[in-house]
């Protein structure tokens, strides 16, 4: 057992309630948040309405999902709809008692063509939702780029591969602060930056897929040993110009708060080994240090440096000074501990992509699988992981949540009670945590309503209410976990189940 986790099970016995059922958000610090997301391209829908164009995501989902890629050859298409649903899924939060709701602007609505000309109706519809989340007294933490990036990018300079991307994303930010910024006052610039860049530019397994042999197959072209790490130096360069750009222009007299949200899964030993114990950590530094290092220290990882080589890009004097301290928080989106084998035969070939480099058995088919493992002890060692090598710094914890298949495909089914149980592991251990001095100061359970997920189409479903995507008008019910999440916002004990507005439960 890890000795972080042995901590934890002691200060637990201290430091918890007498009685584990009776932890309320009143035993969260004052000003916590908590709330739940979705993404534009996961829940809006309206994927050709109102003059929004093709996002790279459309393109896979129509020339790759569509043969079998999500075996349910789901896209994003209408997804939950919440184009023309939102005013109802507003209020739907408002009586769930959310004080937050995460949600991204679609680029290719906002701006199609991804420069130049806005799209009125885009920016009308996004200011009618944050209207509409402020009426409810719901605040508005938006993501600025969440994945789709407009594929005339992608066709006229191939997207993140090319620095021209960085001016492009620097303006489509700066709309969203001169049109939204006085209303929203939590800002990411960008989502899962160190995933986005493996499953488009090594596995290809995402768009816009591309990646090399024996690393991917199927691609459209690339280079796995050099192109994810090209990728990932222009998200980082995007990131600091977007939070330079809101520093200098707009943080001043909109009074708001920006920052970047990292997938951090925990890298732990998968047996006793002593090697495997060593790759564990390396891979903490490479998943996570990948962007933490230098948004804290300015610079990549040495770890990185030293294996990936000169296929890392340089970071600049100029650009380490924009990159370090470029946040004024950082969201973590937490799901599952990876169990990491030591592979050093795959450091030791020529030709190396992220995980050889890494030297450990490549996660991805594991993970694509769902066969990664809910632990909730592992973000307690994350959260020990970050407080202590990168100077404790404000975290929102902007995804954790539960999937699960339906047990009959189509059936609406209310019991999730196995969503409850894992989230309120995840708070006990997220309390603990705050106790032991993380700076901790938001929750938002992943997903509020079912959504097109990115690795499983239609066929797992996250939200704590769900949508019956079998019909037109995509109704949505609540479901246990809706109804246990909001008793514990509206002031019960952690697991007892709020009575909601039976508009939206079981008729």
């Amino acid at each position: 057992m890890a000795p972080l986790l042995w901590f934890l099970l002691l200060l637990r016995v201290a430091a918890l309630p007498e009685d584990a059922a009776t932890l309320t958000r009143r035993d969260f610090p004052d000003g916590f948040i908590f709330g739940a997301g979705t993404s534009a391209y996961q829940v809006e829908g309206a994927a050709a309405e109102d003059g929004r164009k093709p996002s790279i995501w459309d393109t896979f989902t129509h020339q790759v999902m569509m043969t079998g890629y999500s075996a349910d050859k789901s896209t994003g298409d209408v997804a939950a709809d919440q184009y023309h649903h939102y005013k109802d899924d507003v209020k739907l939060m408002h009586d769930l008692g959310l004080d937050a709701y995460r949600f991204s602007i679609s680029w290719p609505r906002l701006i199609p063509d991804g420069r130049g000309e806005i799209n009125l109706k885009g920016l009308e519809y996004y200011n009618n939702l944050i209207d509409e989340l402020t009426r409810h007294g719901i605040q508005p933490h938006v993501t600025i780029y969440h994945f789709d990036l407009p594929q005339s990018l992608q066709d006229e300079y191939n997207g993140l591969l090319s620095p021209r991307f960085i001016d492009d994303y620097t303006m489509y930010a700066d709309t969203c602060f001169k049109s939204f910024g006085d209303r929203v006052k939590h800002w990411v610039t960008i989502n899962e930056p160190n995933v986005e860049t493996l499953g488009g530019f090594d596995s290809g397994t995402w768009p816009p897929r591309r990646c090399s042999h024996p690393f991917g197959t199927n691609c459209t072209g690339g280079n796995s040993t050099t192109e994810p790490y090209i990728a990932a130096h222009h998200l980082l360069l995007a990131h600091a110009s977007a939070v330079s750009l809101y520093r200098d222009k707009y943080q001043a007299t909109q009074k708001g708060h920006i920052g970047i949200t990292l997938l951090t899964g925990w890298y732990a030993p998968a047996t006793n080994a002593s090697q495997d114990a060593v790759a564990a950590t390396r891979m903490n530094d490479f998943h996570i240090g990948w962007f933490m290092h230098p948004l804290v220290y300015g610079d990549y990882p040495p770890v990185m440096k030293i294996r990936v080589g000169a296929r890392l890009p340089n970071v600049t004097v100029e650009q380490s000074k924009k990159l370090s301290g470029s946040f004024d928080f950082i969201g973590l989106n937490h799901y599952a501990v990876f169990p990491t084998l030591a592979d050093e035969t795959a450091f030791n070939l020529k030709q190396r992509d992220y995980f050889a480099d890494g030297g450990v058995a490549n996660p991805t088919k594991y993970i694509l699988e769902g066969q990664n493992e809910y632990a909730p002890w592992a973000l307690g060692e994350l959260l020990e992981h970050v407080k202590l090598k990168y100077g404790n710094p404000a975290i929102m914890i902007h995804e954790n949540g539960y999937g699960d298949a339906p047990k009959t495909p189509g059936k609406i089914e209310y019991d999730d009670d196995n969503r409850s149980k894992i989230l309120q592991n995840y708070l006990e251990v997220l309390y603990l945590s705050i106790r032991n001095g993380s700076n901790v100061q938001g929750y938002f359970v992943w997903s509020f309503v079912d959504v097109f997920e990115f690795l499983f189409g239609n066929r797992m479903r996250f939200g704590l209410c769900g949508v019956d995507m079998s019909t037109a008008g995509r109704k949505r019910y609540v479901r246990n976990s809706a109804r246990w999440y909001s008793g514990f916002l509206n002031g019960g004990e952690l697991r007892s189940v709020s009575p909601l507005s039976k508009a939206y439960g079981a008729a």
